[in-house]
C-alpha cells in the first residue's frame, strides 16, 4: 500500500518531534519507505527535520540525504555539525557522497573526509572531487567488484564475497589484469555454472562497452541508452578500471537534460524553481517575453504598413490569426522533430540537404491541405476573391516556417550552440513576422486590381 503525506499525519509528526517522543517517531519511520520520509523531511523546518533524520538508522538517513532534493539538502545540512555528517557519508556510495560534500563549504567538506571511519571511503571520495560532475569521472562511482584475470573460479567467488560487502548493486563482475587493465566482464551466471578449478581467463567476455573519465555525460547517456547497459565501467587514459557508472545516476542526467531543454524552449532563459521569489522567476522569465513583445511589434508595423489593402478588403484581417498561428505551429513541430534527430546520435546522419528536402515534401502536402481548408472558408463567409490569397499565403508560410524550423537548430548545432534555443519564442515570433509579411505582400499581388 502507497503512503500518502496527509496533514493530519504531518501534524502528528510535528507533535512527536515537539514533544521529544523519539519512541513514537522510530516506530512511525520503520513502517515508511525512504522515499516516505523525504516527503516529511520537504514539509518540516530544517531543525525539526535535522531532529527526524538523526532518529534512523544511518544507512537509511545516508539513502534519504543522498536523493533529497539538493537544495533542500543544503539548507537542512547547515544544520548538522562535521561530527553529525559523517556518519551519513560513511554509509553513502562514493559518487553521493561526493555529490553532497561538494554543496558544503570547503571547512566543513575537509573536516567530514578527516573524520570518516572508513578511510577507504574517504579515498575513494578524494579520488573523485577532482572530476567535473560534467564528465564520466565526476558521475562514476569507486564501489564495483573486480577480479584478477588469472583466478580460478573458486578464489574468484571468495573474492566476490569480501568486495560484495561495499557494492549496493552487483550488475557485473569486471576483469583486469595485474596492473588494474580493464579486459573484460565475466557473468555471475557463467561463475556459479563453471568448475571451481576453472581459471577466469577462459570463461570471461573481452568485449565490453566502456568510457573514458573525460566523456561528457551526455555521451555517457547516450552509451548506455544505445547498448541498454545497467551499468558501465570507466577507465582512465591507460584504460585503467577506476570506476563505474549506474542506470540510476544516467536517469538523472537525462531527467536534468529534460527539463533544461523544455525550459529553454517554453522561453526561461534559466533555471526555474517553484519557491524561487518572485524577482528572480520575473527576471528568468522576462527576456524571452521582451523578445516576443518586440516581435510583436514589428509584426504590427508590417500590418500598419498594407493599411491601404485593409482598407480594399476589411476581410484581410479576419485571417491574421491563422497565418500567425500556422506559420508558429509549424515552425515547433519540425524544430521539435530536428532536435530529436539530433539527440539520437545512434542512426546514420542525415545531410542538411536530405533534411531539406523531406521536410519540403511534407510542407506542401501539409500546406495545401491547409491552404484549401482556409480557402474553402473564405467562400463560406462570402469573400470568395479571398481564396486565392488566403490559400496561397498558407501554402507560402508552412514552406517558409518548416524551412525555418529545420534550417535553424541545423546552423546552431553546427556553431555549438545549444540548438534547444531555436524553439518556443524565437521561431514562434520570427515565423508570425514573415508570416504576416507573406500573407500582406500577396494580398497586394493578387488584389492590385481591387
Amino acid at each position: 500500500m502507497t503512503f500518502e503525506l496527509t496533514k493530519d499525519y504531518l501534524d502528528h509528526i510535528q507533535s512527536a518531534i515537539e514533544a521529544g517522543d523519539d519512541t513514537l517517531l522510530r516506530t512511525e519511520m520503520e513502517e515508511l519507505f525512504p522515499a516516505d520520509i523525504s516527503g516529511i523531511l520537504y514539509e518540516l523546518e530544517p531543525e525539526p527535520a535535522h531532529y527526524l533524520l538523526s532518529l534512523l538508522d544511518k544507512p537509511v538517513g545516508a539513502e534519504i540525504l543522498a536523493n533529497l532534493d539538493p537544495t533542500d539538502r543544503t539548507n537542512l545540512l547547515k544544520t548538522f555539525t562535521s561530527e553529525e555528517l559523517a556518519p551519513f557519508i560513511n554509509q553513502m556510495d562514493s559518487d553521493d557522497a561526493v555529490d553532497l560534500l561538494n554543496e558544503q563549504p570547503i571547512q566543513v567538506r575537509e573536516e567530514v573526509i578527516g573524520l570518516l571511519e572508513d578511510r577507504e571511503q574517504a579515498r575513494f571520495i578524494l579520488d573523485l572531487l577532482h572530476y567535473d560532475d560534467s564528465v564520466a569521472g565526476g558521475l562514476m562511482q569507486k564501489e564495483l567488484i573486480k577480479i584478477n584475470v588469472n583466478l580460478t573460479v573458486n578464489a574468484c567467488i571468495e573474492e566476490i564475497r569480501q568486495q560484495a560487502e561495499d557494492v549496493e548493486n552487483v550488475y557485473a563482475v569486471y576483469v583486469v589484469d595485474d596492473v588494474g587493465k580493464l579486459l573484460g566482464l565475466v557473468s555471475l551466471k557463467k561463475i556459479v555454472l563453471a568448475r571451481k578449478t576453472t581459471r577466469i581467463d577462459d570463461i570471461y567476455d573481452d568485449d565490453v562497452v566502456f568510457v573514458e573519465t573525460y566523456r561528457p555525460v551526455t555521451e555517457v547517456a547516450e552509451v548506455m541508452r544505445k547498448y541498454d547497459l545497467d551499468a558501465i565501467p570507466v577507465v582512465n587514459i591507460q584504460q585503467r578500471l577506476l570506476g563505474r557508472i549506474t542506470i540510476d545516476d544516467v536517469v538523472d542526467v537525462i531527467t536534468e537534460q529534460a527539463e533544461e531543454d523544455i525550459q529553454v524552449i517554453s522561453g526561461l532563459s534559466g533555471e526555474v524553481e517553484e519557491d524561487d521569489n518572485i524577482w528572480q522567476r520575473s527576471k528568468i522569465q522576462l527576456p524571452w517575453l521582451v523578445a516576443g513583445a518586440v516581435g510583436s511589434l514589428l509584426a504590427a508595423t508590417v500590418i500598419n504598413g498594407f493599411q491601404s489593402e485593409l482598407g480594399k478588403v476589411s476581410a484581410l484581417a479576419a485571417f491574421i490569426p491563422i497565418i500567425g498561428s500556422t506559420g508558429g505551429n509549424v515552425g515547433i513541430q519540425t524544430s521539435s522533430l530536428i532536435l530529436q534527430s539530433l539527440a539520437d546520435t545512434s542512426g546514420l546522419s542525415t545531410t542538411i540537404a536530405k533534411r531539406l528536402l523531406r521536410t519540403l515534401l511534407v510542407a506542401i502536402i501539409n500546406g495545401l491541405v491547409v491552404g484549401l481548408i482556409a480557402g474553402t472558408y473564405t467562400f463560406l463567409i462570402g469573400e470568395p476573391r479571398l481564396f486565392f490569397v488566403v490559400a496561397t499565403s498558407l501554402l507560402a508560410v508552412v514552406l517558409l516556417a518548416s524551412f525555418m524550423g529545420t534550417i535553424t537548430p541545423l546552423l546552431l548545432n553546427r556553431i555549438g550552440i545549444n540548438p534547444a534555443v531555436a524553439s518556443g519564442p524565437f521561431i514562434t515570433t520570427a515565423n508570425d513576422l514573415i508570416g504576416i509579411g507573406v500573407y500582406f505582400m500577396i494580398a497586394q499581388w493578387l488584389l492590385t486590381e481591387v
